[in-house]
């Protein structure tokens, strides 16, 4: 069967970010300096010349970009600057474009008008329904729940729990139709996922192929370096995935106008989540700014987008609780809205058609990884059974 040949492939993957991509003439040196790569899956070499010769269809069935985490020394040491870690990262929007059945990551990768005007849309939504929706301002006191029922926004944040299950949902089955169900060289019997699916909660709590960047690094300045990017990106998604348990799972437990004692539950997890948050979304900034790691020196806008929202729900999360703690009754209010506001898009926008989809789909790859290696070495047992016989 003949592979069909994208020649516009190149020009649609440097709108995604890619830097240098042309330059690359396959000499493997980043391939041979990549600590993560293997025989099965030699990237970014492979993936590069992929794209170089428009095999649209094939890209889409990998997951080499997944498995990647820009540690960067394959930019740092390519002999024509074709930048590949670069290029890896700009697979991964551009898969996640391919995987998204809505077509908006596309749209959002591609244009800042479709973002930030997606963006600014749903806040001013977020701010509409307020004005109509919230009860009455007590001002002798704060009164969270009287102003914004509990409730009510309980109920608000099931119907968005529920929409983004649909919208992940539905990527996710793309990405694992694109990835495993078009591969016909291998039946992966459904035993295999059920025993490895252990791999998928493992590296989707810890991230852990991340440190793996560092097995080859002499220079432990540099591996230190490393190591704490990746601890950084660990609690920075703890904090997240906290927050995200506590409000869509334990709101009336966890807005209430009740002034717990510091050493309460509400008030130390929710403080947690706010440091690693604080802290993990000011690093990536300060990082972007700066430009002194190799993952930082070219900056798509979606690099941005994220860490920018993440720090403004941190912050006026923040405020918002210093207000209600001091018994200021208007700045409690107003900040609540205020962060409703940016907390809203970066939900809806964000996890599903931007950076953070990066931590589902890239556990998603080391699970399929992991059950496509299993599969293969469960047929090459079967088929070594009548030899032994023989």
């Amino acid at each position: 069967m003949a592979t069909r040949v994208d020649p516009n492939l190149l020009y649609e993957i440097k709108k995604y970010g890619a830097v240098g991509i042309e330059k690359c003439f396959n000499c493997g040196n980043c391939t041979a300096i990549c600590p993560l790569t293997s025989n099965e899956y030699p990237f970014p070499r492979n993936m590069i010349r992929m794209v170089q010769i428009g095999q649209t269809e094939r890209l889409k069935q990998h997951i080499d970009p997944w498995l990647c985490y820009y540690c960067g020394e394959c930019s740092e040491t390519c002999p024509k600057g074709a930048e590949p870690g670069e290029t890896m990262m700009a697979m991964r929007r551009w898969l996640t474009a391919q995987y998204d059945w809505t077509g908006l990551a596309k749209k959002f990768y591609t244009s800042e008008v479709w973002e930030f005007g997606s963006m600014i849309l749903v806040g001013l939504l977020v701010v509409v329904l307020a004005i109509f929706l919230t009860g009455p301002m007590v001002t002798a006191q704060v009164e969270l729940n009287t102003f914004a029922p509990v409730e009510i926004v309980h109920i608000a944040d099931w119907v968005m729990a529920g929409l983004l299950l649909v919208l992940i949902g539905g990527n996710v089955l793309r990405m694992f139709q694109m990835v495993v169900l078009k591969d016909k060289d291998i039946k992966i019997p459904f035993s295999v996922y059920v025993s490895e699916a252990w791999q998928l909660i493992l590296h989707a709590v810890t991230q852990k192929r991340w440190a793996d960047c560092t097995a080859d690094e002499t220079d432990e300045q540099v591996k230190q370096s490393k190591r704490l990017s990746w601890i950084t990106h660990m609690l920075m998604a703890s904090g997240y995935g906290l927050m995200l348990i506590l409000i869509i799972f334990f709101l009336p437990w966890f807005q209430t106008d009740t002034v717990h004692p510091i050493y309460h539950p509400q008030r130390w997890l929710g403080y947690y989540a706010t440091i690693v948050l604080l802290f993990g979304a000011g690093s990536a900034i300060w990082g972007r700014m700066k430009k002194e790691q190799e993952m930082h020196r070219f900056s798509h806008p979606s690099d941005w987008i994220f860490p920018v929202l993440l720090l403004i729900v941190t912050l006026t999360g923040i405020l918002q609780h210093i207000f209600r703690v001091t018994g200021l009754p208007l700045a409690t209010y107003y900040t609540y809205i205020v962060h409703l506001a940016f907390t809203a898009p970066m939900l809806i926008l964000e996890v599903p058609f931007g950076k953070w989809a990066h931590l589902y789909y890239r556990p998603l790859a080391i699970y399929f990884q992991t059950v496509k290696m299993k599969a293969r070495e469960v047929q090459e047992e079967l088929a070594a059974i009548p030899a032994a016989a023989d």
